[in-house]
């Protein structure tokens, strides 16, 4: 059964008035089909004007959905002749990473990304999406083989961020996330960004160093979460949905700050009412961007990337 979020629950309550008559019907001589329309009709209209509305905090709930497609559906959906790779040849293979080698409307492409469960044994084996060292050098792994066979490399963002564990620190935490900011940044093939769930902080920039990043409509890309912004600004958590609204965390605020390139629009109620139609619309953002940047030499590639994040932020002397 899907979660119900907080402020969904005038829509749900409204479907399980509309599901009661619907049953009551079936059940018993009586014609409600009118009733039954009108709210119907109730029922879409609210719908709108609750999604079409959303507050920040409800857009880092609807990031959070336990049910929100993940790295691994997109690919299911987007791409042919997956092959997934393992391992950074160092260590050993982390599953809150996945990349691998596939095909994008016949063109061959490296696609990596955070890889997060479903449920509770999927979560501990992924390590709830947060990746250690060994997931980031799996990731610059592939980006560098993406380079040396000239292939676009498209990257999925998911993360609450990378793991903070003592084990992480020790095998080199910081330098495997600083690793893949240089080597991106001199990558001499296109790299597209997609953040389709949560970007939290130096986890997913080590995979959002890229020449175009896009954002589902109601994914969140930021520093820190609400919840630590709060604890450390206000010293109280609960105050996570005013730090929400002041951290501009949400699409159309780094759209805005020229932080993300496009916003993709979500189906009614977040992507995890339909996978396939959200795929659909990330395809055509794909392709969009891979036409204009496969046309550019590595060099020009570099000087992209460049100018793209030098043109973030405001610079005073």
């Amino acid at each position: 059964m899907s979660k119900t979020l907080s402020f969904e629950e005038p829509i749900v309550k409204l479907r399980e008035k509309i599901e009661e008559l619907e049953e009551f019907t079936s059940t018993n001589e009586v014609d409600l089909s009118d009733e039954i329309e009108k709210l119907k009709t109730r029922l879409s209209n609210l719908e709108i004007e609750i999604y079409g509305n959303m507050e920040p905090w409800d857009r880092v709930q609807v990031a959070r959905h336990p049910q929100r497609p993940t790295t691994l559906d997109y690919i299911a959906e987007l791409f042919e002749d997956f092959i997934e790779l393992h391992g950074d040849r160092n260590f050993g293979d982390d599953a809150a990473i996945v990349g691998g080698l596939g095909r994008f409307d016949g063109m061959p492409i490296t696609v990596i990304g955070h890889q997060r469960g479903k449920d509770t044994k999927e979560n501990v084996k992924r390590n709830f999406g947060m990746p250690h060292p060994e997931g980031y050098r799996k990731a610059l792994r592939l980006m560098k083989q993406a380079e040396k066979f000239g292939r676009p490399v498209i990257c999925f963002i998911d993360t609450k961020g990378a793991y903070p564990g003592k084990a992480a620190e020790e095998r080199g935490q910081s330098e495997a996330i600083a690793r893949n900011l240089v080597e991106m940044a001199g990558l001499t093939v296109p790299i597209i960004s997609i953040v389709i769930g949560e970007g939290g902080s130096g986890g997913a920039l080590a995979l959002g160093v890229a020449n175009r990043i896009h954002m589902l409509e109601h994914s969140t890309y930021s520093v820190i979460s609400p919840e630590g912004a709060a604890s450390i600004l206000w010293k109280d958590a609960s105050l996570s949905k005013q730090a929400a609204e002041a951290m501009k965390i949400t699409a159309p605020h780094l759209k805005e700050m020229g932080i993300i390139d496009e916003i993709i629009p979500e189906v009614l109620g977040g992507a995890h009412r339909d996978v396939q139609k959200q795929a659909d619309a990330i395809r055509e953002v794909l392709k969009t961007s891979l036409h204009s940047l496969c046309s550019m030499s590595g060099s020009e590639l570099i000087e992209d990337r460049y100018e793209k994040f030098r043109r973030i932020g405001e610079f005073t002397e």
